[in-house]
């Protein structure tokens, strides 16, 4: 009785489809137009689950490169909240090279710490130059904190960090676009104007949403950096990084570092702090509530589409039930059940419905593709996103299919036989 059961099934589906392909190619145009409503809408959806997905990728990892376990004390805070005055940030000192070794003097919780200042320069290298080049000066612990793989060349010794020498490590961007295939080890470029020998390329990391990626850098000791610039004029950013020993929790460390920062700059017990202590988590939290946001328009979008999309099907499945109003009178006449003829035009439905989703997903294929070609960021369609379009087109199919079917299931034989279709 099973094994019939599900003969009958396989039996339905294959006719089902036929039926669906027979009625794609009889009325083509009307088909084609009905089902674009659920084309548009799963292409609306998925594309923006895929950009997400990707955009959240791309973030994760710049975010990762970071570590979740550092500490960044900075000028200006990530989060803004409560009812301080904007101005009083304006008026907040950047923190310096001072404090850094102060903080490496008293700190039991740092296992490693950085202070990073950087500015844009004028590279040039012989006839060949590129104006605002991000240049960064970082302290000889940068390589405990960012995580990177060098290309070719070294990172600095401790010799040269500490004396401030002018050596640089260049990021593949600026080496591609300064030396072409050539090496530019041993090379000398000039910085704003000074010369500065090239020891190391980064190895290519690509685009980065927060706008930290190597490529377009050039790394220097911050000793030598801080000789070039006046750290008071603007444009001239300075942080430290301070990344916590391991198991010792980031709250810890911002507690420790809150005190010995207060400390430093001699600030009065009930006075506010007057620099701010980042982490990454900030970051990961107010990201993840803007791709919630912009999911849920591309949502709201894709599905008043989806809707359209689905009373067309449901259209196109009442137009069928009225055109073959005869055929299902002889069927029923021939001993078929209610549920036999039900199934078939859902079959139908869904079928029709998932050819829609299918065309909808092979836009958004196209449109990945030629996104990743445009931007240096990979864009995908997920597996998990195909699925979902697949899940969204076979759910509207039932739902625009139901209808019709149950109207085709109830019809008298007698009745339906004597219509003229």
């Amino acid at each position: 009785m099973k094994n019939n059961s599900f003969i009958l099934v396989v039996k339905l589906i294959g006719e089902s489809f036929i039926v669906a392909i027979q009625s794609l190619k009889s009325n083509k145009l009307r088909t084609l137009l009905s089902l674009l409503g659920i084309t548009i809408g799963i292409f609306a959806i998925i594309t923006v689950f895929s950009l997400v997905d990707s955009l959240e990728r791309n973030i994760k990892g710049s975010i990762e490169q970071l570590g979740d376990n550092v500490v960044f004390i900075q000028k200006w805070p990530w989060e803004f909240g409560g009812d301080y005055p904007w101005w009083k940030y304006w008026q907040r000192p950047q923190p310096s090279l001072h404090e850094l070794k102060l903080i490496q003097k008293k700190s039991t919780l740092a296992a490693a710490t950085v202070y990073q200042i950087d500015y844009a320069f004028t590279a040039k290298y012989k006839s060949t130059s590129i104006e605002n080049v991000i240049s960064v000066g970082v302290s000889h612990q940068f390589n405990l904190l960012k995580e990177f793989s060098l290309d070719e060349g070294r990172y600095f010794s401790l010799s040269e960090s500490n004396s401030g020498l002018p050596v640089a490590i260049i990021g593949k961007a600026v080496a591609l676009s300064l030396f072409g295939l050539s090496s530019p080890i041993g090379q000398k470029i000039k910085l704003g104007g000074k010369n500065v020998t090239v020891i190391g390329v980064f190895q290519k990391e690509g685009e980065s949403v927060l706008g930290n990626s190597l490529d377009g850098q050039i790394v220097t000791p911050a000793i030598f950096l801080k000789t070039m610039v006046d750290t008071k004029q603007r444009g001239v950013n300075q942080s430290i990084w301070v990344k916590a020993k391991p198991g010792v929790k980031n709250e810890d460390l911002i507690y420790e570092l809150r005190g010995i920062m207060r400390s430093i700059r001699k600030i009065k017990p009930l006075a506010d702090d007057n620099f701010a202590l980042n982490e990454t988590s900030m970051l990961t939290t107010g990201f993840s509530d803007m791709f919630a946001m912009i999911t849920i328009i591309g949502a709201i979008i894709g599905g008043f589409s989806i809707l359209v999309g689905g009373f067309s099907v449901a259209n196109i499945m009442y137009v069928s039930v009225k055109e073959r109003t005869s055929i299902i009178g002889i069927q029923k006449a021939l001993g078929a059940k209610n549920y036999f003829i039900l199934l078939q035009f859902l079959f139908e439905a869904i079928f029709l419905s998932m050819i829609g989703g299918l065309m909808g997903l092979l836009l958004v294929w196209l449109v990945t593709k030629a996104a990743s070609a445009v931007i240096d960021m990979e864009v995908i369609l997920s597996w998990t996103n195909i699925i979902t379009g697949l899940t969204i087109s076979f759910i509207i199919g039932i739902i625009s299919g139901v209808f019709p079917s149950r109207m085709a299931a109830k019809m008298n034989p007698v009745v339906a036989i004597r219509s003229n279709g």
